[in-house]
């Protein structure tokens, strides 16, 4: 009996481990380093402009003002729960020529996910955001940036591409400020680099997203001054990354949740490469 305990927690706890090993994609030099499509290296010339956590009211529609007259587009994560009380705002996101991206239902970390819940909140997500914008979204970007192996799985079926980020402004904080959102990405800005900020305070600190705002001209001003043009993740040429041909030809029913024997293999996968 000993034997057999022993052996139901030994496999309890391979599994446990390999729906959390994705997660360790979070550190930015795991992640730049061996997986450059996942931190969004794309072309040297060009920086992707990312926001997550939207759409909102209250602050949104300030920073599509904000690139509406700085002619230039971005990339939106949107968050399914915010787009049901805003659909019209997502609406005006997407007619703006702004990309818009999947950041899952709620925000709230899915390690604590299993396969199916995983599965079924992103599957709802994406339908939303096809029926609300008329933009199927291509690109997928997990709460607080930690994957799992039940969300990549579920995404390759939702055909949606993970990426995170390459440099970020720490702009959720109730410390941050304007110049402390430059300056933080300013330390990791390079050409080819995926930035991350937020359009809305939905998973940070209330009115946290004016420090954002306050930083973006900046940002801009500096990209430029560099000889970087700035867009949407669709025109970065994200190293690795399959063009539209390339994901038809990779399609796949997205029916059911991935096996628990998928995901593991999945994460075994990731482990070999990162060592």
């Amino acid at each position: 009996m000993n034997r057999l305990a022993t052996s139901v927690a030994v496999t309890g706890a391979g599994v446990l481990a390999a729906h959390a090993l994705p997660a360790v994609t979070f550190w930015p030099q795991l992640r730049g380093r061996l997986l450059p499509s996942l931190a969004g290296h794309g072309d040297p010339g060009h920086v992707a402009l990312t926001f997550d956590d939207g759409p909102h009211p209250r602050s949104t529609p300030f920073f599509l003002r904000e690139l509406d007259n700085r002619g230039i587009k971005a990339t939106f994560f949107l968050l399914g729960s915010e787009l049901a009380r805003a659909p019209q705002l997502g609406r005006e996101m997407a007619a703006a020529g702004h990309e818009i991206a999947l950041h899952g239902w709620a925000h709230r970390r899915m390690l604590w996910y299993g396969p199916r819940r995983t599965y079924d909140e992103m599957a709802r997500a994406k339908d939303l955001i096809s029926a609300a914008t008329g933009c199927p979204p291509r690109w997928f970007r997990p709460p607080y940036g930690v994957l799992t192996s039940s969300a990549i799985v579920a995404a390759r079926r939702l055909e949606l591409t993970p990426v995170l980020w390459s440099c970020w402004g720490w702009d959720w904080s109730a410390k941050s400020t304007p110049t402390s959102v430059y300056d933080t990405v300013l330390s990791g800005l390079r050409g080819g680099g995926t930035v991350l900020l937020h359009d809305s305070d939905v998973a940070a600190s209330v009115g946290a997203w004016r420090s954002t705002l306050g930083a973006l001209p900046r940002l801009l001003d500096e990209c430029t001054r560099r000889g970087l043009t700035v867009g949407p993740l669709g025109e970065h040429h994200v190293v690795g990354v399959a063009g539209v041909a390339g994901r038809k030809a990779l399609r796949r029913k997205p029916n059911l949740p991935p096996r628990a024997g998928e995901a593991a293999g999945l994460a075994e996968r990731l482990a070999v490469a990162a060592g």
